[in-house]
């Protein structure tokens, strides 16, 4: 387990985090809503995306709160159900927040791009 110190600043994150993921999946949410109510297909989706500086900032900042909030969760899972040391848990957790910011940050480039 890493310091006090460490361990609060990595909870105010998460939930800090959490409280950005909650606004980003309600627009989210609502703008599949008007979408679909819309009656607009995937195609014409994407193509009003293309292009959308604001939609991949959006994304963009929504994929990098998912990087911050789910790797510290998994962290400690991993301590406390699998057993794990601090130390493994907390590379484990860097190795996943990278990677979903990787492959998220791809995505949001392809659908703008």
């Amino acid at each position: 387990m890493s310091s006090a110190a460490t361990q609060a600043r990595l909870w105010y994150l998460q939930r800090l985090s959490a409280m950005v993921l909650a606004l980003f999946v309600a627009v989210h949410l609502a703008t599949i809503v008007y979408a679909v109510r819309g009656g607009l297909s995937g195609a014409e989706i994407l193509s009003r995306t293309q292009g959308n500086w604001l939609v991949a900032a959006f994304y963009g900042a929504f994929v990098l709160a998912c990087a911050v909030h789910v790797p510290i969760g998994l962290a400690r899972i991993a301590e406390e159900w699998l057993g794990w040391g601090a130390r493994r848990s907390n590379v484990a957790a860097v190795a996943v927040a990278l990677a979903l910011a990787a492959l998220g940050l791809r995505a949001v480039y392809a659908v703008v791009a």
